[in-house]
């Protein structure tokens, strides 16, 4: 539950079908899913980690073939 600064609880009453008062979050339901316009760029998507495990295992065989 929201709180004041005095430490009460928040009397503004929930928004319909939400467990929060328009001020403290309960009108806006976050980015839509799949959002690409809030992505700043694809150092964290699932095709670069896969790529970067894959030279990953590629060093680790080489340094093995090397040793």
């Amino acid at each position: 539950m929201a709180r004041t600064r005095s430490g009460t609880e928040c009397q503004s009453p929930a928004v319909r079908g939400r467990k929060r008062c328009r001020m403290h979050g309960g009108t806006n339901a976050g980015p839509p899913k799949g959002n690409m316009h809030a992505r700043k760029h694809g150092g964290y998507s699932a095709k670069t980690k896969a790529a970067a495990r894959y030279i990953i295992g590629i060093a680790r065989i080489v340094r093995e073939m090397d040793g």
